[in-house]
């Protein structure tokens, strides 16, 4: 039996695969911690699963709808921001025992000093593939493809953007930890010499791993989240689903704009609805969507393995979890992305043949969703792709292949 903290910062979608292997990990007779904000205590406890609180350092909270939610976002993402929660990180888990690391992608900063510093092992856990590979640039980077080598090269020019903008962050890391002074290209070079080990949690019929990925990179299927463990639906949901024909979800996730842009975006969705002459149901999620109609229901979070199979079809950002859901559900999508993956997952969707249409967030209308809406709700075609892709996807057990990975590198060392 072995000691596992998994790690992760970020949104919903980034910590709700991880509660899926935790669980399958605790299954197989091992312990787990999982560290992230406080915001997120109650989704990993609701699973059974430790939680560890890694203080954000940076004074937003991004679910208040007063916030300037860019500027919040940026303030995240810069290097300031990036040693603060960085720091929450190492003062949160350096004391706390364990045979390894589990990172997810915005922990691998401070993750790396931190496996390091305990002589530990750190894995690689991420949800969109941003390795170099000559089959298409990095999930970041939007879907055009520069051709075989450029494809490479802009995942070697990402990297190395990463490694000159957060130098010093993880050279204060290394320094807080006691470790000696290395750069971040040399820290690089030696992880790829030994080959670290990094697991995909999508499925490689979504996405099958390209062949010319070195040792070590591995696509092992979905890390499907579990329910909380006492969550019920709403009665005022279950009335509203049992009232009518399947409705159509819409929800942006954990995409940040300004106030007036979420007042905008709550008309346009409503119109559209109205227009397309559906019933929906709408998620609040963080740009704090409200529609008000008869035909029409805002709700907060509902786990999507219980409210998508119930919808004729899913209108959404399209950011790896929940373009996840909605092809385990077997239900056509339209895609509304907005910026990092979303692009990226937005034209596998299109690629897989379950997508009705995809539209860029700044460009949606209430016109051309309805458009979208008629087309997912009533195209057969679509439908059955769907129903495919989700059976495929029910074939596989990516938290199960993942929790074999893991063991067997430890096995290994």
């Amino acid at each position: 039996m072995s000691r596992f903290i998994m790690t992760s910062i970020g949104s919903r979608g980034d910590i709700a695969p991880l509660t899926g292997l935790g669980v399958r990990l605790r299954e197989a007779g091992h312990e787990v911690v999982l560290a992230a904000h406080s915001v997120f205590e109650e989704l990993i406890t609701g699973c059974g699963l430790e939680f560890r609180q890694m203080e954000t350092n940076v004074d937003i909270d991004m679910t208040d709808p007063n916030v300037d939610k860019l500027k919040a976002a940026w303030a995240f993402a810069a290097p300031a921001g990036v040693r603060g929660t960085g720091m929450g990180m190492i003062d949160a888990l350096r004391d706390e025992p364990a045979d390894a690391l589990l990172l997810a992608q915005l922990t691998e900063g401070a993750g790396f000093p931190l496996a390091e510093a305990k002589g530990i092992p750190a894995i690689g856990l991420r949800f969109q593939p941003m390795c170099a590979t000559s089959a298409y640039p990095p999930a970041s980077m939007g879907v055009r493809s520069f051709g075989p080598r450029g494809n490479r090269l802009a995942a070697d020019i990402g990297a190395w953007l990463g490694d000159t903008v957060y130098r010093g962050v993880v050279a204060d890391f290394r320094r807080v930890l006691d470790l000696p002074e290395t750069s971040v290209r040399e820290l690089r070079r030696r992880r790829t010499v030994a080959e670290w080990p990094i697991l995909h949690g999508y499925s490689p019929h979504v996405l099958p791993r390209p062949a010319d990925w070195r040792s070590g990179l591995d696509v092992t299927g979905y890390w499907w989240s579990p329910r909380p463990l006492e969550w019920e639906p709403s009665a005022e949901l279950v009335d509203f689903l049992a009232a009518g024909p399947p409705p159509v979800f819409v929800g942006f996730g954990s995409v940040v704009n300004t106030t007036e842009h979420s007042a905008r975006m709550s008309e346009i969705v409503g119109e559209g609805l109205r227009q397309a002459g559906v019933r929906g149901i709408v998620q609040a999620g963080w740009l704090q969507l409200a529609v008000t109609a008869d035909d029409v229901i805002t709700i907060d979070d509902v786990p999507h393995d219980w409210l998508f199979p119930q919808m004729a079809a899913v209108v959404h950002s399209c950011g790896a979890g929940t373009t996840a859901a909605g092809l385990r559900a077997g239900v056509p999508a339209i895609g509304v992305p907005s910026y990092s993956d979303q692009p990226f997952w937005a034209q596998r969707l299109t690629d897989l043949g379950v997508c009705a249409a995809t539209i860029p967030h700044d460009k949606l209308t209430a016109v051309n969703l309805a458009a979208a809406i008629r087309t997912a709700t009533t195209d057969p075609t679509l439908r059955a792709n769907a129903t495919e892709v989700a059976a495929h996807i029910g074939a596989e057990d990516g938290a199960g292949q993942a929790v074999k990975l893991i063991e067997a590198h430890l096995a290994a060392r």
